[in-house]
C-alpha cells in the first residue's frame, strides 16, 4: 500500500473569468472545486494511474467534509484525522483572455497538540507499506520539525520515503534521511544556500543532498525537464512541447508518476520518464485537473531521456 500525507490540504476553488478588471465587478463564466494539496494530488494522480493509496492528514469542518467527500467519490480511500479548526479554501483565478492564472493560498487551521497526537498516534499504528509520500505546506500549530518525526516514524517498516516541501521543512525533514526529495531550482538554491542557474551546479548541489543521506534528488526545471541525480548517476527527462491549460499540480503530478514506477519495479530512468510524462500530462488540463492515464500513456514514448552519468 501507498500513503500519502498531506498535514494542510485544501478545497481548491476554481474560477474562470474574462479579463481582471480594478474597481469593477469580475463576471464568473465557470468555477469547480477540487480536493487539493501537494499529497493529495499525488493520491489522486495514482488512483488515475490505476496504483491504489490512502489519503492521510488533517481536515475539519464543512469544508473537510467536502474534501474528503470528494475523495471518496474519486474512489481514494481515506483516514484523515478530523480536527476542531476549518480546512482552508485556496482560490485559483484563470483569465480567458491572456491565459494567466492567480493562485491565492489560505493558511488554514490551527492544529492543537492533541489533534497533533491523534495524528502521531495514527502513524505509530500503521501497518508496514511499500511507500509513503510527504508534502505541502505546514498548518498553524505545527512546527517543520513534524517532518523529521513523522520520517523517523514510517521509516521504522523500511519503508521508501519521499518529501515534497520547502524551506525550513524541507531543511529539518532531510535530516531523517528521506529517499527521495523533489525540490524545484529556487527550492534546491535555498536549501544550499546559493543561487543554481546551470546544468552543473545544479548537480553539484543535488550530489551534496545525496551525501547527506538522500538517496535521490529529483529536481524540477520547468521547460528544461527534470534531473535526477543519485550518486554518480545522473539522468535528464525533457517533456514534449505541449499546449499548457495550466500548472497547477504538475509538480505534484510528477512525483506520483515517479512514485507509480517505483512501485511497478521500473528502473530509475524509466521511473524519471514516468515524472515528465504525468507533470506534463496534467498541463493540458483546465484549473486543478489532474494528470489522466491515456494522456500519461500518450506522452511516456514522447519524453526524451538523457544520460549524464558519464559527462559529469
Amino acid at each position: 500500500m501507498i500513503y500519502t500525507i498531506t498535514l494542510n490540504p485544501a478545497l481548491d476553488r476554481t474560477l474562470w473569468i474574462q479579463k481582471m478588471r480594478d474597481d469593477s465587478s469580475n463576471r464568473i463564466i465557470e468555477e469547480k472545486s477540487f480536493a487539493g494539496g501537494k499529497s493529495v494530488d499525488v493520491s489522486k494522480v495514482l488512483k488515475n494511474l490505476g496504483q491504489e493509496n490512502v489519503a492521510l492528514g488533517f481536515v475539519g469542518g464543512f469544508a473537510g467534509r467536502e474534501l474528503e467527500g470528494r475523495l471518496l467519490n474519486e474512489g481514494i480511500e481515506t483516514d484523515f484525522v478530523r480536527v476542531s479548526g476549518e480546512t482552508r479554501t485556496n482560490i485559483v483565478i484563470h483569465e480567458k483572455d491572456t491565459g494567466k492564472q492567480y493562485v491565492f493560498n489560505a493558511r488554514g487551521p490551527e492544529i492543537r497538540p492533541d489533534e497533533l497526537m491523534q495524528f502521531i498516534e495514527q502513524l505509530e499504528r500503521l501497518p508496514c507499506s511499500e511507500m509513503v509520500t510527504i508534502g505541502g505546506s505546514l498548518p498553524r500549530g505545527i512546527s517543520p520539525e513534524i517532518y523529521r518525526k513523522i520520517i523517523n516514524l514510517v521509516k521504522k517498516c523500511q519503508v521508501r520515503v519521499v518529501l515534497d516541501v520547502d524551506g525550513e521543512a524541507l531543511r529539518q525533514g532531510i535530516c531523517a534521511r528521506p529517499n527521495i526529495i523533489k525540490p524545484n531550482i529556487h527550492e534546491l538554491s535555498e536549501l544550499v544556500g546559493r543561487e543554481l542557474v546551470n546544468i552543473d551546479e545544479i548537480i553539484a548541489a543535488s550530489r551534496e543532498i545525496n551525501q547527506r543521506g538522500v538517496e535521490i534528488v529529483l529536481v524540477s526545471m520547468g521547460a528544461r525537464g527534470i534531473l535526477l541525480v543519485s550518486g554518480r548517476r545522473t539522468y535528464l527527462a525533457v517533456p514534449p512541447a505541449v499546449k499548457v491549460e495550466s500548472t497547477v499540480g504538475a509538480g505534484d503530478s510528477s512525483v506520483a508518476g515517479f512514485v507509480f514506477g517505483l512501485v511497478r519495479g521500473k528502473d530509475l530512468p524509466e521511473c524519471l520518464i514516468y515524472a515528465a510524462a504525468a507533470g506534463t500530462a496534467t498541463t493540458l488540463h483546465q484549473g486543478t485537473a489532474l494528470c489522466q492515464k491515456e494522456d500519461f500513456e500518450r506522452l511516456i514514448p514522447q519524453v526524451e531521456l538523457t544520460d549524464l552519468s558519464s559527462s559529469d
